[in-house]
């Protein structure tokens, strides 16, 4: 398996990285943090503009229709920016199972996604319920269409978007839901979570929706929301990496920079080896999945790689910068929270594991 960038996936990171290097900086993560809704609507204009919020829809869909590995370099590059916007929800959550499995009629929304008029984001969550492949919401058949009853949490940007994709349980089995916002029986409250960004609980009762694809959507859905979810934390961790070993090589201590203590050395050591990792087996994941191939086991070990080592990385970066760590003004708590917060995204390592036991048994 090849890891080498083609030349569409290098120009995306590129591009991206130079946009996020421009317009993310801590005066406009601050403004972000002050905003009602959490948002950063220049940059979003801007990724717009460049074509990369097209990037994995379809060409017919008004997208680049560059694949899911082209996906994986803009999520990487909006971590390591630690980039206020709802990129995940919205490309990965929501646009790939509509561009996926959405009808004519469903897939027209992802022409406004591509030109940054709408946010999409999908309800996956259920409160002390870790079965992500066994929702406990319930959908009901109701003359045309389906009618939704139950509660998610952590719907990730729901108070932007134009659209929910829900997971949820019927009588053959789970499938995903589209449901249009505002939606009659639909309420959302607001939750803010450790990164300051917003997120919500979203009820459902006798809430209108559409079939989104069969029997096979969400599992395929989840294990690409895995792979993204990784592919984010990548950025984080390596940008958490990069700012520790620059401060390291800076402070002193006895005279002598902490970076040529042998403690030191070897903390930063294996912060870089779990982020090679983290990188290897998302690709290796992301690589499958775009092939077409089999991934659940893949898609698993990469988000328990980036559960597992972007908590470890995330905390030696805080713990070498010692009291910097803690510091709000200092930028480096921007990349611990949103470690901590992807780590839990759709499931920890321990539930990671069992996704990894279920796939090499059946």
């Amino acid at each position: 398996m090849d890891f080498a960038l083609d030349d569409t996936e290098k120009a995306v990171k590129d591009l991206a990285t130079k946009i996020f290097g421009e317009r993310v900086t801590q005066a406009a993560l601050r403004k972000a943090e002050a905003d009602p809704d959490r948002v950063m609507r220049e940059l979003w204009k801007d990724l717009a503009d460049a074509g990369l919020l097209g990037v994995a829809i379809p060409e017919a869909h008004g997208g680049g229709g560059h694949g899911l590995l082209a996906l994986v370099h803009l999520l990487t590059a909006a971590g390591e920016a630690a980039a206020m916007i709802p990129l995940l929800p919205t490309l990965a959550l929501g646009a790939l199972p509509i561009a996926r499995f959405g009808t004519p009629a469903q897939s027209a929304v992802l022409a406004r996604v591509a030109e940054g008029t709408v946010f999409l984001s999908a309800a996956l969550v259920e409160r002390a319920h870790h079965a992500h492949h066994a929702p406990r919401v319930r959908a009901r058949a109701d003359g045309g269409g389906f009618v939704l009853d139950g509660v998610k949490t952590c719907v990730p940007a729901a108070h932007l978007a134009s659209a929910l994709v829900v997971s949820a349980s019927t009588d053959v089995g789970p499938r995903l839901f589209l449901v249009q916002l505002p939606c009659a029986g639909v309420t959302i409250e607001r939750q803010v979570v450790t990164t300051e960004e917003l997120e919500a609980t979203v009820t459902f009762v006798g809430a209108r929706a559409e079939a989104l694809g069969g029997d096979d959507a969400l599992d395929w859905l989840l294990d690409h929301a895995r792979v993204c979810v990784a592919a984010t934390t990548l950025g984080v961790a390596t940008r958490a990496l990069k700012m520790t070993a620059e401060y390291t090589a800076q402070r002193k201590q006895f005279d002598r920079p902490i970076a040529t203590f042998q403690a030191v050395t070897q903390r930063i050591a294996d912060a870089y080896i779990d982020v090679e990792a983290i990188r290897l087996s998302t690709l290796r994941a992301a690589y499958k999945l775009q092939s077409g191939q089999p991934a659940a086991e893949e898609a698993a070990i990469a988000k328990l790689w980036a559960a597992e080592g972007g908590h470890r990385v995330a905390f030696a970066a805080q713990h070498l910068h010692g009291g910097m760590g803690f510091d709000r003004d200092y930028p480096l708590h921007r990349y611990y929270t949103r470690a901590r917060h992807l780590e839990l995204m759709l499931g920890g390592a321990p539930q990671q594991l069992d996704r990894i036991g279920e796939a090499m048994l059946g």
